[in-house]
């Protein structure tokens, strides 16, 4: 991997406030040619410094019920553990974590009844010691161009 520099910076801030910016709006804001940018693009893309997805609104599209879920699990099944999570559909987000928690999770469903049938799914994997469930009631600020 080359690494990024500054250029490759403007193009990914640029992204990161609009994903379809097209490649000679990037050009004429970078400075640099268009087929410049498109190369630095597809570098960026194949070696993963990032990638372009639609950011969708679960609450829009039908799941009224977001939040995070942090679970404790013994050490000795974290495998286990990590496999099972990974085949949850409605958890979006799996990390495992430092703190409280060994997992920090990110879910989307349709109602309280399946957030329930969720929380009951992920508490009796093997290996599961302790679950806390956090329903977001609103969402104050979410942003996707953040410096970094």
């Amino acid at each position: 991997m080359k690494g990024i520099d500054a250029t490759d910076r403007k193009i990914i801030k640029l992204l990161q406030k609009n994903g379809r910016m097209p490649n000679t709006e990037i050009a004429k804001r970078t400075g640099i040619t268009e087929t410049t940018v498109r190369y630095r693009m597809q570098r960026l893309l194949k070696e993963e410094y990032i990638e372009i997805a639609a950011i969708i609104d679960p609450m829009k599209l039908g799941n009224g019920v977001e939040g995070s879920i942090w679970i404790r699990a013994d050490i000795k099944k974290m495998g286990q553990v990590t496999q099972a999570l990974e085949q949850l559909p409605e958890l979006y987000y799996v990390a495992r974590v430092l703190g409280r928690a060994d997992f920090d999770t990110n879910y989307s469903v349709k109602d309280m009844p399946a957030a329930r049938k969720l929380i009951d799914r992920i508490n009796s994997i093997n290996g599961v010691i302790e679950t806390d469930m956090v329903t977001v009631m609103e969402y104050v600020k979410e942003r996707y161009d953040y410096d970094w």
